[in-house]
């Protein structure tokens, strides 16, 4: 019989502990005597929604990192040029103080709080460069020629500019005051992406002058040379990393038709990755191949959507359920928002006949109480995090439309549902949240609204009426599944922005249970059949889902939160009555600390 030894190239090692970790050796299995468990390594790449610029634009430049990103300049609609600055902090936009030079197609690079930004086009194409310090930009030199199309690269004291329209090969480098040329590009191209340092930079894809190209070429500091091309053919692409693990996101093929094709280059060659969820044009790109960032852009108009893209090193291990610090006031039909050891729930109803404006923060094994809810009441929709919340829906007397946003400590009024409903199946961000479904006080609704931060609008509707079932993920990527139609259903539904398509159905159908995590890593837990509270857990890889590990007490209508690795279930009925319990999940996969693997 074929042995895993001779099909995976490696041998099953019988181990005391766990093994150190990296990527390399990916596909390694091993078990470890001391837990009795059967472990494996994965590599696990994808993208998942961000905060959305407070501007959409596109033709603009950026730098920094994932959780540090910068963007300048660029246009909203053309010919409304933009001098405006947004700073990113992992998870939200904010305004940075203004380019003195209003302009687009220009190029960046840099940090956050030592920006760079250079070249581009205002009435004509400009060698204006100017410097960020973290609030405010102040003319740097200019320079040697003005250009617009260009890509640029490396640090503000040691920039690269290169390409731009004509098209032109010229190399500059910016040494913190003044330009002086480099060696020219082999292949003079504009509308590009950069990557890479002022003495390793990359330059990838564009336009050539009638055609577009997939060639990379790599320079040392003085010329450049040519690395191996990328599979897919195009220009305004999204670049982030150095010249020997870069990442190339989006942009557009012939026909300016968008991607969302994602590539990976390890120095010598291009290799396709996991694909952006909106395919654009126009964009850009910072941080690095492991911790991309992509943001702006051009759809079919200006863009403000963040993608963050994660490429990270997991085991897979036994799927398990822990106790967590009890909720103060048991209840039902609370709703949740937050993570694993950062978590929210509020609302619910303590009795048969109460409404509840409570909300309690949870900091990983404990809740304290937090700032009531202007409008008690169950059943409600919940997003955000524990600082940025949204409450909305619910039952009181009867259904209620009312939104109220949480800062952290307090609740204030935000703009109503269009469609008053309870049951409802929420997710996204405070500024960007998503309702779907849910029933009016007379029948189920297929109204699906998105919330923009101050009020709601109409998306599209869901394929069937359905209330009480599980929400996850983002406005522009989210996820309903199970629910009660006419029925108890197991049907999985999926949301790009506009529309819901059907996804794998789950194993058990259910109704009133709650969701966590992103459409392509989803958790399901709890619920209700015939009259019987469940335990059951599924997570979701964005095409079916499988079976994990039950809930250690059944229930339904609770609170849910966090991830597909890292879920938390608070409150909720057991069928006699209403649970303080909190559980905390730790799914299929864990991301390792160590930093290699070592094999026996």
């Amino acid at each position: 019989m074929t042995t895993y030894n001779e099909l995976a190239g490696f041998r099953v090692n019988y181990l005391s502990t766990d093994p150190t970790l990296n990527s390399g050796n990916e596909g390694q299995v091993w078990y470890n005597s001391t837990t009795g468990k059967l472990r494996s390594l994965v590599q696990i790449k994808s993208w998942s929604a961000g905060g959305s610029l407070g501007t959409a634009r596109y033709g603009f430049a950026g730098c920094g990192t994932q959780t540090s990103g910068l963007g300048f300049g660029g246009l909203t609609t053309f010919p409304t040029v933009l001098s405006a600055t947004e700073e990113y902090n992992g998870s939200t936009w904010t305004a940075g103080g203004s380019l003195g030079t209003a302009r687009y197609s220009l190029a960046g690079a840099g940090i956050q709080t030592a920006g760079l930004a250079f070249g581009g086009y205002t009435t004509a194409a400009t060698n204006a460069t100017e410097e960020y310090n973290g609030s405010a930009w102040t003319a740097g030199g200019n320079m040697g020629t003005g250009r617009n199309q260009l890509a640029g690269a490396g640090l503000q004291t040691a920039g690269l500019a290169f390409g731009g329209a004509g098209p032109t090969g010229a190399t500059e480098e910016y040494d913190g005051s003044t330009w002086t040329a480099g060696g020219s590009l082999g292949t003079a191209r504009r509308i590009f992406a950069g990557a890479g340092t002022q003495t390793a930079g990359l330059g990838f894809g564009g336009y050539l002058t009638t055609t577009i190209t997939n060639a990379t070429e790599e320079y040392n500091g003085t010329s450049w040379t040519a690395g191996g091309n990328m599979g897919t053919t195009r220009y305004n692409t999204g670049g982030a990393g150095t010249q020997t693990e870069a990442l190339a996101f989006g942009g557009a093929t012939a026909g300016t038709i968008n991607q969302s094709t994602t590539e990976e280059y390890n120095g010598t060659s291009w290799t396709a990755t996991t694909s952006m969820t909106t395919a654009r044009r126009a964009l850009v790109g910072a941080g690095t191949r492991t911790a991309g960032l992509a943001f702006g852009g051009y759809i079919t108009s200006a863009s403000a959507a963040t993608e963050e893209f994660t490429s990270s090193i997991d085991v897979t291990t036994a799927a398990a359920w822990a106790s967590g610090g009890s909720l103060s006031t048991a209840r039902s039909g609370p709703a949740g928002a937050g993570t694993q050891t950062v978590g929210l729930a509020f609302g619910g109803s303590p009795s048969a006949t109460v409404s509840s404006a409570a909300t309690e923060e949870y900091n990983g094994s404990a809740w304290t109480g937090g700032g009531n809810m202007g409008t008690a009441r169950y059943e409600l929709g919940g997003a955000g995090t524990q600082t940025s919340a949204l409450a909305f829906g619910g039952y009181i007397t009867a259904v209620s439309n009312a939104t109220e946003e949480y800062d952290g400590s307090a609740w204030t009024g935000g703009g109503n549902l269009a469609t008053a409903r309870y049951n409802i199946a929420g997710a996204g961000i405070q500024t960007a949240g998503l309702a779907a479904g849910g029933n009016n006080g007379t029948v189920n609704v297929t109204n699906t609204e998105e919330y923009d931060g101050s009020a709601w609008t109409a998306g599209g509707a869901l394929g069937t009426a359905t209330r009480g079932a599980g929400g996850a993920g983002t406005q522009t990527a989210g996820l309903a599944f199970g629910g009660f139609t006419t029925a108890n259903t197991n049907v999985t539904q999926e949301y790009d922005g506009s529309s819901w398509t059907a996804g794998g159905n789950m194993n058990t159908a259910r109704r009133f249970l709650v969701g966590a995590g992103i459409q392509t890593s989803a958790l399901g837990f709890g619920g209700l059949v015939t009259t019987v509270a469940q335990s059951a857990t599924e997570e979701y890889n964005g095409t079916s889902w499988a079976t994990s590990t039950n809930m250690t007490t059944a229930r339904y209508i609770l609170a849910g939160a966090g991830t597909q690795t890292a879920g938390l279930a608070a409150g909720g009925y057991t069928g006699t009555a209403q649970s303080a319990s909190t559980e905390e999940y730790t799914g299929s996969f864990v991301t390792p600390t160590a930093s290699n693997l070592t094999t026996s």
